[in-house]
């Protein structure tokens, strides 16, 4: 209980407090020095490339699986990716949704928040060794969101600007600091921990401070852009998106994973990992695409925020699950 207590409290405050800040400054009441988007970008910065990779490296550090079907365990990433977006591309014919709508809803299904939540959740639930999973399992992760995601989504665009050769779009990946800064944690990580070389004591309060804090800077981040007015307009929408998430995509990867035999390895360590990771909501970067491609941002910003707050009913639902397996 105090577990489930402690990540949904985390996720609660973080996500008040961004919302709040929000509020204060649209009355007035608040005065900022910079703009909310610059403040939502800078906090995710913080978050990503300067806090979350020392958690990182010292999670990998320890790390205890040589089990060769490891592996395979980043494509199970992508295939959540891809399965989330073949999903919401056939729930958008089931709707009848227009172009605009289809290629927002695309979005909301192909794009899912593991980098904030699954690492959170996995941290609480299952410790440092179930947290040093979730990088590896999101390896190809931001590779697949911009190279085939983002490509689809201006696909869907009534005024798509110009198509981009595949060449800048791997060039775009490849320079990409949430995509580089990442990498190195884990090439580092793994470096140490094929040195033999003991991890200092210290480093399990540096991950004990550093895992909350970042989950609280990019909830607080996602509070900055929280929108609730949209919500009723999209009911069918949030709900066909939630069904995709929280009870179609984590089936059919818990059966993958399952059937590769990962519920055998450190007492079903990475089958509870992809369990958490592969139930999270639409993530932030799904509400991109509709602002740059002319797709229905409003129901994009109405499935994220409504698959987010359904946490509040997975969070418990997953610490059950994750315990009865």
């Amino acid at each position: 209980m105090g577990k489930i207590l402690f990540a949904f409290g985390l996720i609660l405050v973080g996500l008040a407090s961004g919302y709040l800040i929000q509020v204060l400054v649209r009355k007035e009441i608040l005065q900022l020095p910079i703009p909310l988007d610059r403040l939502r970008r800078g906090l995710q910065k913080a978050a990503l490339l300067w806090i979350n990779p020392l958690p990182i490296v010292g999670a990998i550090w320890i790390m205890k699986i040589h089990d060769p079907r490891m592996a395979v365990f980043p494509l199970l990433g992508t295939e959540a990716i891809f399965i989330g977006g073949l999903l919401a591309f056939g729930g958008s014919r089931l709707l009848k949704l227009g172009r605009r709508e289809a290629g927002a809803f695309f979005g909301c299904g192909f794009f899912t928040n593991t980098a904030a939540f699954g690492a959170f959740i996995s941290y609480v639930f299952l410790g440092e060794s179930g947290f040093a999973l979730v990088p590896i399992y999101r390896l190809f992760e931001e590779f697949a969101f911009y190279v085939i995601g983002f490509p689809v989504a201006r696909w869907y665009g009534t005024e798509s600007p110009e198509r981009e050769a595949i060449s800048a779009r791997l060039k775009r990946v490849g320079t990409d600091a949430f995509t580089i800064v990442p990498a190195i944690g884990l090439l580092v990580g793994f470096f140490l921990n094929r040195s033999g070389l003991p991890r200092p004591a210290f480093y399990e309060m540096v991950n004990a401070v550093c895992i909350p804090l970042a989950i609280f800077l990019l909830l607080t981040s996602i509070g900055l852009a929280m929108r609730f007015t949209t919500i009723r307009y999209y009911l069918k929408e949030c709900l066909a998106v939630s069904a995709i998430k929280f009870m179609l995509v984590p089936a059919a990867l818990t059966l993958t994973a399952s059937l590769l035999g990962f519920g055998r390895i450190q007492e079903g360590l990475p089958l509870k990992v992809v369990l958490i990771v592969s139930s999270m909501p639409v993530a932030f970067t799904a509400l991109v695409p509709p602002s740059i491609y002319d797709l229905d941002l409003d129901l994009a910003n109405a499935c994220w925020l409504f698959t987010t707050a359904l946490l509040g009913i997975m969070v418990p639902a997953l610490f059950l699950v994750i315990n009865l397996m």
